[in-house]
């Protein structure tokens, strides 16, 4: 007897140690003793049979006698590549306390010592030595069917900047979720590094480094490399979903609008970030009664995030009745060099639409002097809701939270810059310069704020949130777009799903061990907009939710046949 690859659709029989050496089909001290007589491995495991459940305690006792969380990480990459299944069975199982593990905070610093702390590198690695053959690189990375990938250029690196080779924790970590989240099989997906070079001087001058020891493509090479990647995906896996991850701002932008009509893709930094700020906006607001289009909301930050969250909150806006003139009044954007408005020297193209009009701003009396910063702009616009997008540790300064809280009741008031150490402000200072006022919710995570002898949960808005549904249900209703539309739906949907315990308490998101569940809700809200748009396979209602079922795998040890 010999167990087949199943995931790779192959029909490679596995046996004895070249078993135990395939992280997809073995269960280490699982198999029972009929099993390890029919598949020669007698001898070959210690006596006893440990069923999967004293597997994952067992897996979690030795993570927790690692000395820090990089040395958790290691660890929990040396059980993916040995047991696959038991990894992810000890994930979902503990998802809250292991994604901040697997993915931010701790895969920043994984990200930085790549080079150094990587056992068995994993996934797919281009470069532009490679532009003759990419088809080839994908066959040969692909277990079977890719239906997901997760492609990096590793520049822009969560808020740690250019990561080299290193950025393919991202994609990695990125893909551990999908799988736990949404339960795309792993044999389904594939992590890619664009491994086009890199600018960091630490990196190139590292005897160790491990990536393209090259200067960073830029211009017509660069673009060249991008073109020439994603041909290569459309000849090889033409109806896998693409998603962009962690590429700097304006490439980000670009290469979004050019590609997202011709390979369905979506870039999580700009439109998952986006989906999921707006759902958390979109609880608090349903739990208090109010619109968004009453609000009035300053983003501090005008990268691809910041853009993003601005553009969809804009759009639900609309789609609410405001007028779209009256949408400067309601959303503000400041970047490095203060508020974005018309006139201003050094205005990128990306926040062009959000400039406020000279008017509006000899209105609020802001109209001398070539800078208007986060205070004066409070002070001013007296906002509802403060985003930071940043990436500048203690840009929300007293001054201007405290100003917030003056003019609003109970400002809602997001930090969101990972890692923690960037985050705008702490969400115990916020609290104390609000009297306690605020609703808080975070990038990273952090614990909850005692405020007058009660504890005030503080939310995290988690990409993870919504990422794993909308690749669900593109996946399933075979999206040949992710439009806008589906995003709404997501962010939509997940407003929905924070009970109203949890809102009571202070957050605006769900508990992450409930991913599962709302990442199935999500993923059959996305497919049944991408049917309604025409971009999604036409089947009922049904269907969808059978599909949606099927797809998401299950982490268990099934009978041998």
């Amino acid at each position: 007897m010999a167990i087949e690859d199943q995931g790779a659709g192959g029909n490679i029989a596995h046996t004895g140690r070249d078993l135990l050496e395939t992280p997809g089909l073995n269960r280490d001290a699982a198999f029972t003793a009929s099993e390890r007589e029919q598949l020669r491995l007698t001898g070959l495991l210690p006596w006893r049979v440990v069923p999967i459940e004293e597997q994952v305690e067992l897996e979690l006792e030795h993570l927790r006698r690692k000395g820090d969380d990089l040395e958790r990480y290691i660890g929990l990459a040396a059980l993916q590549e040995r047991n696959q299944t038991l990894f992810y069975r000890v994930l979902i199982d503990h998802l809250e306390e292991l994604a901040p593990i697997v993915y931010t905070p701790t895969v920043g610093q994984a990200c930085r010592e790549f080079s150094h702390v990587v056992r068995r590198p994993h996934g797919l690695w281009v470069t532009p030595d490679d532009m003759g053959h990419i088809p080839e690189l994908l066959r040969n990375a692909a277990e079977g069917e890719v239906k997901l990938m997760v492609v990096t250029d590793n520049e822009r690196i969560l808020g740690l900047g250019d990561q080299g080779a290193g950025g393919m924790g991202i994609p990695v970590g990125k893909l551990a979720l999908y799988t736990a989240g949404a339960g795309i099989h792993p044999s389904h997906t594939l992590p890619v590094s664009l491994d086009c070079g890199t600018d960091n001087p630490e990196l190139l001058a590292d005897s160790h480094y491990l990536g393209y020891p090259r200067p960073r493509l830029r211009g017509p090479e660069y673009e060249a490399f991008i073109e020439a990647f994603v041909e290569g995906v459309l000849e090889v896996f033409p109806r896998a979903l693409f998603q962009w991850e962690d590429f700097k701002q304006h490439n980000a932008i670009r290469l979004l609008d050019r590609y997202r009509r011709r390979i369905a893709s979506f870039n999580d930094d700009v439109q998952g970030t986006a989906a999921v700020v707006l759902g958390g906006i979109l609880a608090e607001l349903r739990h208090r009664g109010e619109r968004l289009s009453d609000q009035r909301l300053v983003f501090l930050g005008a990268g691809a995030a910041g853009t993003g969250i601005a553009r969809m909150a804009e759009e639900f806006m609309e789609r609410e009745g405001t007028d779209p003139r009256e949408l400067r009044r309601r959303v503000m954007v400041l970047d490095s060099r203060g508020l974005v408005f018309q006139g201003r020297e050094a205005l990128k193209e990306d926040t062009l639409p959000f400039a406020v009009p000279t008017p509006l701003l000899a209105e609020l009396k802001m109209d001398s002097g070539p800078r208007h910063d986060l205070e004066e702009v409070v002070e001013k616009v007296s906002p509802t809701i403060l985003v930071g997008v940043s990436g500048v540790a203690g840009s929300f300064t007293e001054r201007a939270v405290r100003a917030m809280a003056r003019g609003c009741p109970s400002p809602i008031v997001m930090p969101l810059s990972n890692p923690t150490l960037n985050s705008e402000a702490t969400p115990e200072q916020i609290m104390l310069w609000t009297d306690g006022r605020a609703v808080v919710a975070t990038g990273s995570p952090f614990p909850p704020v005692r405020v007058e002898g009660r504890d005030r949960v503080v939310g995290q808005a988690n990409n993870v949130f919504v990422f794993p549904g909308i690749g669900l249900g593109a996946i399933v209703s075979r999206a040949r777009e992710v439009t806008d539309g589906m995003l709404l739906a997501a962010a939509e949907t997940l407003s929905r799903l924070v009970s109203q315990e949890r809102l009571e308490a202070g957050a605006m998101y769900p508990n992450l061990q409930e991913l599962r569940p709302i990442s199935r809700e999500i993923a059959l809200a996305v497919a049944r907009q991408a049917r309604s748009e025409g971009v999604g396979q036409l089947c009922s209602d049904e269907a969808l939710e059978s599909a949606v079922d099927q797809e998401m795998w299950e982490p268990e040890y099934l009978p041998l046949a």
